[in-house]
């Protein structure tokens, strides 16, 4: 992404990126972070919120920042999307310095206790384009891709890296955000559509050098719509970043 006129970025959707015909929303997050990014003084996403108006295509992108407040610690912004006109998804979000955080932690939950990346298998082949750019690894609920059962867990864990090799950044966890398959495959099957309606990332620490480990589970399923619960954490066991989305699980007539 880069400036083309006052609170206007321009970039391009590019192929790699795509689940079929549409590209992931957590790429497209990802430039629309970048943009933010760009145009705030604090350069680290803290909280970043996405509402997908109408599917990406590639080609063409256009992000119109508008910048809400600078603060000491904190900068507010929102972000539109664009493609030839038509408003694709609106972004809101609180930027920050992730280096500078300090303050007590916590953790409910410890880093699940997952095989190292070496020891376990990528799933989907070159065929199918995100797997492309993302080396996904899971350990749980990877059963389904080899019995095409679901288990009724609604869970999906293991690891994801970029398959170029290079090391996750705050905005790249954006994306990273996306990656894993919906839950809800573990539910209903290998069928369908399960597009996302929205996505709310927070950024919790500049991670570590290597690959991610991932957690993403649902535990409701309501009249089609689901939300997705995520855990990512470094190569070093830092918990790096949190996301939920809400999703509509659409199954063939």
């Amino acid at each position: 992404m880069a400036p083309v006129g006052e609170n206007l970025w321009r970039g391009e959707i590019q192929e790699g990126w795509r689940i079929g015909a549409v590209p992931n929303g957590g790429y497209v997050l990802a430039l629309a972070g970048q943009a933010l990014s760009q145009a705030l003084p604090h350069k680290d996403p803290l909280a970043v919120n996405a509402f997908y108006l109408a599917p990406t295509v590639l080609g063409p992108v256009d992000c119109e920042v508008e910048v809400l407040r600078k603060g000491g610690n904190t900068s507010h912004a929102s972000a539109r999307l664009y493609q030839e006109g038509q408003l694709k998804v609106v972004v809101t979000a609180a930027y920050t310095a992730l280096e500078r955080l300090d303050g007590p932690n916590w953790n409910e939950t410890p880093p699940p206790a997952y095989p190292p990346f070496e020891d376990c298998s990528s799933i989907g082949g070159p065929k199918l384009e995100f797997r492309q750019r993302v080396d996904l690894r899971l350990v749980e609920g990877g059963e389904l891709y080899v019995t095409r059962e679901p288990s009724g867990g609604g869970v999906f864990g293991g690891w994801l890296a970029h398959i170029d090799g290079v090391d996750p950044d705050p905005i790249s966890l954006l994306m990273f955000a996306d990656a894993f398959p919906p839950p809800a495959f573990d539910l209903v099957g290998l069928v369908g559509w399960v597009p996302t309606v929205e996505l709310t990332v927070q950024v919790r620490a500049h991670p570590a050098p290597g690959p991610l480990m991932a957690r993403l589970s649902s535990r409701f399923l309501t009249d089609g719509v689901v939300e997705e619960d995520g855990e990512y954490w470094d190569s070093e066991g830092t918990l790096v970043a949190l996301s939920r989305q809400t999703a509509k699980v659409r199954l063939p007539k």
